[in-house]
């Protein structure tokens, strides 16, 4: 808006800008001489720039009359034309010859502005140039630059009342001459920053010091709803002595660059604020947030339904060259297809995704969050969101009119919220058709101009990139989680040797899931082994490689390994899989394991790291330690060794397993951590499974940074109720002995079932110790969940399964024993091997 000043004369023709800094300044840039003469002829007012013109200095001409400056008397007819010129508001230019201080005669171009009073006498502002050949040519250019100079130009006395303004300040403002001259700013501007701006200019009164370039913003009363910007300079007038007499006012109106500044600093600001999270439907709220009210009063985002729900089957596939869209075939046409108007068959299955509004609640809106949604704007054509521009409908009524029939409800939320303007943006982003967005104001009632479908368009497509972004996360978070839940174990067979619960918990991260893994493997002898892992990085390709190791470490331990055998294959299979995905480009980091291996007949635990945080033991009586393992390099290094250590674990002891996602909380000190981890596992009276549950609840950081997996195992004793064994001598007469004593321990144990079958087992294994080993032979039965039948010697010859020939009079024992059990194998200890079977007990399968 512009502004003015008060008390005043008739109006008259606008002087250029350089008229209003000669009243101090600017004049001097624009080298035109300019003085103030009184109507009595006198000059009250010299510049600088007309000292530089005619040589005279301010105290030698002030106050004496203007004619003194002439070269020649002027006709006093003319100069009397002049005056009522002037005094009539329409100003007069000419040409005329002056005489310097040195006698030299010069012509130059005069100007003489319409009169006004300062100090209470009748002014008239006279400026001069010299005149050259290039300036006569100009001089029309000139006049017409003074008349219709986009520069607002006020003069106000001491008082701050308006003496003269030009036409282009009336219109800036807006408010008629008569009501400005005479009158202060703040009577007539009272909105715009009136009284910051008088007490710059009684700043500049009593400084002598121009204000240049203040910006202000305000309405204008040509149109009070909508806000403009306007940039004014000040400049002090002074007379001859150097007093002030009065304020030069020039003001610009500067809304387009304004506009222009806050559209970009809308479209910057949208980069902090969308896309803080790989959340679909959040992002889309906070392009809906963002934009209100700052931009409209209403936003709708709409998102196509695979595109809503990113765990959906993936998106329908454009045609080649065209983006790919979620919509059917049927309803999305082809090129060259004719365009359909309002048929709901050719409309995008589209949700709501978000929506805000200045109105709490969004009563604007008829469908909520999660509804389907069928408005597409005009064209009404779905194609729309495969090529379509921008949308601006600037006045909504007809488009109103054009929805009562169709869509009677939308009609009416328009009519009773007094929604007039609309703009709707296609979101696309890589070749994906992922939306709609909607822009509408009602209580801002200053409708959408074209200048704005720009930063609607840089709005939506910063928030369509993140919300592709977070829709290609979802996916591949959902297809890593759902590949590693698939090779997580989904039982844990513990047996009778254990007690086990487990928790795994994937990551909030944004690089998606990690590596973590845990498993529990039965082992020969009722032993069982125990394994938690962590493949370093995230996503499918850390899941994968989880995957690949997790079936390593189950076919290493079908092979009895001991843990620092198995950790020294893993290490190798891992330096494989990081060759051969270096050369795929690609590259496996990494990875960290813990394998244990508890024994419940000696209720020993034999344990191997690599690169692992150390397991936590709970003695029965509640103690909590951490057993310093021998620390072992991370899986992929290669050529280093690994190193077993052996614990023992009582009756009831509680042992558990975890990856550092759990103990690396938010300060990310893991030792502390450790500490926590202990006090947790410290609870008593607890059912396995709630105190797993407990400890993940206690220890997980929020938010969660990596995976987190906790495995629990409480030790149980097979005492001699459930473990047989004794030495058999060197003997093949010891073999019916052996059988016999079988028999009883079978019956014993109510298992008169197996007696046979068991005691041609054990003949045909103590047989092959007796031929193909020395020294002495031991053999143990065991009952829990299956019947385990070992016999040890100190042979380290593995036996092999044979395909006897008809002919052939041996060879058939092996044969037989896989035939009669379960499984069998082999496993070497210190003394020697340990062949060893498994039977189903009667009515384990019922």
């Amino acid at each position: 808006m512009a502004s003015a000043g008060p008390q005043s004369a008739p109006g008259a023709e606008p002087p250029q800008p350089g008229f209003l800094n000669a009243l101090h300044a600017a004049f001097d840039t624009a080298n035109d001489a300019t003085a103030v003469v009184c109507g009595t002829g006198a000059v009250v007012g010299w510049t600088q720039s007309a000292q530089d013109l005619l040589g005279y200095r301010a105290a030698e001409v002030v106050g004496r009359p203007a004619a003194l400056l002439l070269a020649m008397p002027e006709d006093p007819v003319r100069v009397a034309g002049i005056a009522e010129r002037c005094r009539a508001g329409v100003g007069w230019t000419g040409v005329g010859d002056v005489r310097r201080r040195d006698g030299q005669s010069i012509e130059v171009d005069l100007r003489v502005s319409a009169s006004f009073r300062l100090d209470g006498r009748e002014t008239f502002l006279v400026s001069a140039r010299e005149r050259r050949a290039e300036w006569a040519v100009g001089q029309s250019v000139l006049d017409a630059f003074l008349t219709n100079s986009p520069i607002g130009v006020a003069v106000l006395n001491p008082d701050l009342r308006c003496v003269w303004l030009n036409d282009t300040l009336e219109r800036i403002g807006g408010v008629p001459r008569e009501q400005r001259l005479g009158r202060r700013m703040s009577d007539v501007l009272p909105g715009l920053e009136a009284e910051a701006i008088e007490t710059l200019m009684c700043r500049v009164l009593d400084t002598n010091v121009p204000v240049i370039d203040y910006e202000y913003r305000g309405w204008s009363w040509a149109d009070p709803h909508r806000q403009r910007a306007y940039s004014t300079s000040f400049f002090p007038l002074t007379d001859g002595d150097g007093n002030v007499t009065g304020i030069c006012y020039m003001v610009m109106d500067v809304t387009d660059r304004w506009k222009a500044q806050q559209r970009l600093a809308l479209v910057n600001d949208a980069g902090a604020s969308i896309g803080s999270t790989l959340d679909v439907m959040r992002t889309a709220q906070e392009l809906a947030d963002f934009a209100v009210p700052r931009f409209a009063d209403l936003v709708l985002v709409d998102l196509l339904e695979p595109v809503a729900s990113p765990g959906e089957p993936g998106l329908w596939p454009g045609e080649p060259g065209q983006a790919s869209t979620g919509l059917s075939a049927p309803s999305f046409p082809g090129k060259g297809a004719a365009r359909t108007s309002g048929d709901a068959s050719s409309r995008p299955r589209m949700r709501r995704a978000a929506m805000s509004s200045v109105r709490e609640g969004v009563p604007e809106a008829v469908c909520r969050i999660g509804d389907p949604v069928d408005f597409v704007p005009p064209p009404y054509d779905a194609r729309f969101l495969a090529d379509g521009e921008p949308v601006l409908i600037p006045v909504l009524g007809s488009l109103s009119h054009l929805m009562t029939i169709e869509q009677p409800e939308r009609a009416n939320r328009i009519r009773e919220f007094g929604l007039h303007s609309l703009i709707a943006v296609p979101m696309r982003a890589r070749d994906t058709i992922l939306g709609l967005t909607t822009f509408v104001r009602s209580v801002n009632l200053v409708p959408f101009e074209p200048d704005d479908v720009l930063p609607a368009r840089e709005l939506v497509a910063r928030a369509a990139m993140s919300v592709d972004n977070a829709r290609r996360y979802t996916r591949e978070h959902a297809a890593a989680l759902t590949l590693q839940r698939s090779l997580l174990p989904h039982t844990l067979p513990g047996g009778m040797a254990l007690e086990v619960a487990s928790a795994y918990l994937p990551a909030d991260a944004k690089d998606g899931v990690g590596g973590d893994w845990f498993d529990v493997i039965p082992l020969s002898g009722a032993r069982v082994a125990l394994v938690v892992g962590d493949v370093v990085g995230h996503g499918i390709g850390a899941a994968a490689t989880m995957g690949r190791l997790r079936t390593a470490v189950h076919t290493l331990a079908d092979m009895d390994l001991s843990p620092d055998e198995l950790l020294a294959h893993l290490d190798d299979l891992v330096l494989r899989l990081s060759e051969a995905e270096a050369e795929g480009g690609t590259t496996v980091l990494g990875a960290s394991c813990l394998y244990a291996i508890y024994d419940p007949v000696t209720q020993r635990c034999t344990l191997a790291r690599a690169g692992h945080p150390p397991p936590a033991v709970v003695s029965p009586d509640g103690r909590v330690g951490f057993p310093e393992l021998p620390p072992g390099p991370p899986l992929g290094l290669g050529g280093l060794p690994f190193e077993t250590a052996e614990i023992e674990l009582p009756e009831g002891s509680l042992i558990a397993l975890y990856t550092d996602g759990l103990i690396e909380g938010r300060d990310r000190d893991p030792e502390l951590g450790m500490s926590r981890l202990g006090a947790a596992l410290a609870q008593r009276g607890l059912p396995l499974d709630a105190l797993c549950d407990s400890v993940v609840e206690q220890l997980l950081p929020v938010p969660q940074p990596d995976d987190v997996a906790l495995l629990l195992a409480r030790t149980h004793e097979l005492n001699t109720a459930h473990v047989v064994s004794w030495e058999a001598p060197s003997d093949p007469a010891a073999v019916a002995d052996v059988r016999a004593r079988t028999a009883r321990v079978l019956r014993s144990w109510g298992l008169e079932e197996l007696q046979m079958t068991t005691e041609l087992i054990v003949s045909e294994l103590v047989t092959n110790a007796l031929r193909h080993a020395t020294g002495p032979i031991r053999l143990r039965l065991l009952r829990q969940a299956v019947l385990i039948c070992e016999v040890s010697d100190t042979s380290s010859t593995s036996p092999r399964l044979r395909h006897a020939r008809t002919t052939d009079e041996g060879g058939r024992g092996l044969f037989l024993v896989a035939q009669l059990t379960r499984r069998w194998g082999t496993r070497y200890t210190a003394e020697g091997k340990v062949i060893w079977t498994e039977q189903e007990l009667p009515g384990a399968g019922a």
